[in-house]
Protein backbone atom coordinates (compact mmCIF):
# COMPACT_ATOMS: atom_id res chain seq x y z
CA UNK A 1 0.00 0.00 0.00
CA UNK A 2 1.04 3.79 -1.43
CA UNK A 3 0.31 6.58 0.93
CA UNK A 4 1.62 9.71 -0.64
CA UNK A 5 0.56 11.85 2.55
CA UNK A 6 -2.50 13.22 0.64
CA UNK A 7 -3.80 14.16 4.77
CA UNK A 8 -1.70 13.95 7.24
CA UNK A 9 -2.84 12.80 10.56
CA UNK A 10 -0.22 12.42 13.03
CA UNK A 11 -2.47 10.03 15.56
CA UNK A 12 -3.40 7.91 12.36
CA UNK A 13 -1.38 4.30 12.78
CA UNK A 14 0.37 3.47 9.17
CA UNK A 15 0.94 -0.46 10.04
CA UNK A 16 -2.50 -2.30 9.84
CA UNK A 17 -1.37 -4.46 13.26
CA UNK A 18 1.60 -5.80 14.98
CA UNK A 19 3.32 -2.06 15.53
CA UNK A 20 2.38 1.51 15.45
CA UNK A 21 3.80 4.15 13.58
CA UNK A 22 3.12 7.78 12.95
CA UNK A 23 4.21 10.06 10.52
CA UNK A 24 3.36 13.93 11.52
CA UNK A 25 4.61 15.14 8.24
CA UNK A 26 6.40 18.58 8.22
CA UNK A 27 6.70 19.74 11.49
CA UNK A 28 9.74 22.27 10.69
CA UNK A 29 8.84 25.51 8.41
CA UNK A 30 10.90 25.87 4.87
CA UNK A 31 13.16 28.31 6.97
CA UNK A 32 13.77 26.15 9.76
CA UNK A 33 14.60 23.05 7.75
CA UNK A 34 16.98 24.75 5.26
CA UNK A 35 19.03 26.29 8.12
CA UNK A 36 19.00 22.12 9.78
CA UNK A 37 19.45 20.89 6.63
CA UNK A 38 22.77 23.19 6.01
CA UNK A 39 24.16 22.92 9.43
CA UNK A 40 23.95 19.16 9.76
CA UNK A 41 25.57 18.54 6.51
CA UNK A 42 27.96 21.14 7.72
CA UNK A 43 29.29 20.30 11.70
CA UNK A 44 28.11 17.30 11.79
CA UNK A 45 31.41 14.75 11.98
CA UNK A 46 30.30 12.89 9.40
CA UNK A 47 32.23 8.86 8.54
CA UNK A 48 31.62 6.16 6.08
CA UNK A 49 29.19 3.50 7.02
CA UNK A 50 31.04 0.41 8.03
CA UNK A 51 30.09 -3.27 8.47
CA UNK A 52 31.28 -6.78 8.38
CA UNK A 53 29.62 -8.87 5.97
CA UNK A 54 31.39 -12.40 5.70
CA UNK A 55 34.28 -11.62 7.43
CA UNK A 56 34.63 -8.99 5.40
CA UNK A 57 35.23 -5.14 6.27
CA UNK A 58 32.99 -2.97 4.23
CA UNK A 59 32.64 0.75 3.75
CA UNK A 60 29.98 2.38 2.49
CA UNK A 61 28.97 5.60 0.57
CA UNK A 62 26.23 6.51 2.74
CA UNK A 63 28.11 8.62 5.82
CA UNK A 64 26.76 8.24 9.60
CA UNK A 65 27.49 9.90 12.73
CA UNK A 66 26.32 8.89 16.52
CA UNK A 67 26.34 11.41 19.47
CA UNK A 68 24.14 10.64 22.68
CA UNK A 69 24.34 12.03 26.31
CA UNK A 70 26.93 9.67 27.44
CA UNK A 71 30.30 7.76 25.23
CA UNK A 72 27.35 5.07 24.66
CA UNK A 73 28.52 2.03 22.29
CA UNK A 74 26.33 0.68 20.13
CA UNK A 75 26.59 -2.41 17.85
CA UNK A 76 24.88 -2.62 14.54
CA UNK A 77 26.48 -4.85 10.91
CA UNK A 78 29.10 -6.31 13.62
CA UNK A 79 30.56 -2.85 13.98
CA UNK A 80 30.42 -0.88 17.01
CA UNK A 81 30.53 3.14 17.22
CA UNK A 82 30.67 5.37 20.36
CA UNK A 83 28.59 8.11 20.74
CA UNK A 84 30.12 11.68 20.38
CA UNK A 85 28.73 14.72 22.82
CA UNK A 86 25.62 16.45 21.22
CA UNK A 87 26.07 19.85 19.05
CA UNK A 88 24.05 22.57 20.18
CA UNK A 89 21.80 21.95 17.17
CA UNK A 90 21.38 18.26 17.69
CA UNK A 91 19.86 18.84 21.75
CA UNK A 92 17.62 21.80 19.52
CA UNK A 93 16.35 19.33 17.72
CA UNK A 94 16.20 16.71 20.52
CA UNK A 95 13.75 19.14 22.72
CA UNK A 96 11.81 20.02 19.97
CA UNK A 97 11.06 16.17 19.21
CA UNK A 98 10.25 15.14 22.72
CA UNK A 99 7.95 18.25 22.72
CA UNK A 100 5.96 17.44 20.19
CA UNK A 101 6.32 13.46 20.42
CA UNK A 102 5.58 13.08 24.12
CA UNK A 103 8.87 10.66 24.03
CA UNK A 104 12.22 11.25 25.56
CA UNK A 105 15.77 9.89 23.54
CA UNK A 106 19.36 9.83 24.92
CA UNK A 107 20.80 9.48 21.54
CA UNK A 108 20.67 9.95 17.81
CA UNK A 109 21.98 8.35 14.82
CA UNK A 110 22.45 10.55 11.99
CA UNK A 111 22.57 9.14 8.03
CA UNK A 112 24.18 11.47 5.29
CA UNK A 113 22.68 10.04 1.62
CA UNK A 114 24.62 11.98 -0.98
CA UNK A 115 22.06 11.24 -3.89
CA UNK A 116 19.49 9.08 -4.24
CA UNK A 117 21.63 6.11 -5.36
CA UNK A 118 22.33 6.00 -2.04
CA UNK A 119 19.46 4.04 0.17
CA UNK A 120 19.09 1.06 3.01
CA UNK A 121 18.39 -2.23 2.42
CA UNK A 122 15.43 -4.26 4.56
CA UNK A 123 16.11 -4.63 8.30
CA UNK A 124 14.88 -4.06 11.68
CA UNK A 125 16.20 -2.03 14.29
CA UNK A 126 16.13 -4.65 17.05
CA UNK A 127 19.97 -4.86 18.27
CA UNK A 128 20.18 -5.37 21.97
CA UNK A 129 21.50 -1.92 22.57
CA UNK A 130 18.03 0.08 21.93
CA UNK A 131 15.18 0.02 24.44
CA UNK A 132 12.59 -3.08 23.56
CA UNK A 133 9.78 -1.94 21.98
CA UNK A 134 11.10 2.08 22.78
CA UNK A 135 10.25 4.42 20.54
CA UNK A 136 12.49 6.07 17.61
CA UNK A 137 12.01 9.41 16.09
CA UNK A 138 13.11 9.72 12.54
CA UNK A 139 13.45 13.43 11.13
CA UNK A 140 14.43 14.11 7.73
CA UNK A 141 16.05 17.40 6.19
CA UNK A 142 16.88 17.57 2.44
CA UNK A 143 15.25 15.37 -0.35
CA UNK A 144 12.39 13.73 -0.20
CA UNK A 145 12.24 10.34 -0.58
CA UNK A 146 9.95 7.19 -0.53
CA UNK A 147 10.22 5.20 2.83
CA UNK A 148 8.75 1.55 3.07
CA UNK A 149 7.47 -1.04 5.42
CA UNK A 150 7.63 -4.94 4.77
CA UNK A 151 5.58 -7.50 7.33
CA UNK A 152 7.99 -10.14 8.37
CA UNK A 153 5.60 -13.10 8.43
CA UNK A 154 2.91 -11.54 5.67
CA UNK A 155 5.02 -9.29 3.26
CA UNK A 156 2.89 -6.70 3.47
CA UNK A 157 4.29 -3.66 2.07
CA UNK A 158 2.80 -0.10 3.36
CA UNK A 159 5.31 2.96 1.79
CA UNK A 160 5.30 7.01 2.12
CA UNK A 161 7.19 10.08 1.54
CA UNK A 162 8.97 11.70 3.79
CA UNK A 163 9.31 15.26 3.12
CA UNK A 164 11.74 18.03 3.91
CA UNK A 165 11.44 18.88 7.39
CA UNK A 166 9.26 15.54 8.51
CA UNK A 167 8.88 13.78 11.28
CA UNK A 168 8.22 9.97 11.79
CA UNK A 169 7.67 7.66 14.41
CA UNK A 170 8.30 4.01 14.78
CA UNK A 171 7.11 2.54 18.19
CA UNK A 172 5.95 -0.37 20.61
CA UNK A 173 6.38 -3.87 18.43
CA UNK A 174 6.93 -2.40 14.96
CA UNK A 175 10.73 -3.44 15.06
CA UNK A 176 9.80 -6.95 16.32
CA UNK A 177 6.84 -7.97 13.27
CA UNK A 178 8.42 -5.48 10.68
CA UNK A 179 11.45 -4.57 8.61
CA UNK A 180 12.12 -1.11 6.93
CA UNK A 181 14.12 0.51 4.26
CA UNK A 182 14.80 3.35 2.13
CA UNK A 183 15.15 2.52 -1.79
CA UNK A 184 17.47 3.81 -4.15
CA UNK A 185 16.19 6.02 -6.93
CA UNK A 186 17.18 7.83 -9.99
CA UNK A 187 14.61 10.88 -9.65
CA UNK A 188 16.74 12.81 -7.05
CA UNK A 189 20.50 14.04 -7.14
CA UNK A 190 20.31 15.92 -3.85
CA UNK A 191 21.55 15.03 -0.75
CA UNK A 192 19.35 13.84 2.76
CA UNK A 193 20.06 13.54 6.53
CA UNK A 194 17.79 11.71 8.14
CA UNK A 195 18.11 11.76 12.38
CA UNK A 196 17.07 8.72 14.45
CA UNK A 197 16.66 10.18 18.06
CA UNK A 198 16.63 6.09 20.06
CA UNK A 199 16.59 5.53 23.79
CA UNK A 200 20.20 3.58 24.73
CA UNK A 201 20.02 0.69 27.55
CA UNK A 202 23.30 1.03 29.47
Amino acid sequence: MDLFNPEINESTNLLPKDGKVNYYGKVFSREDADFYRENLLTTIDWKNDEAVIFGKLILTKRKVAWYGDHEFEYTYSKTTKKALPWTAELLALKTIIERKTGETFNSCLLNLYHSGDEGMAWHSDAEKDLKKNGAIASVSFGAERKFAFKHKETKEVVSLILEHGSLLIMKDTTQTHWLHRLPPTKTTLKPRVNLTFRTIVR
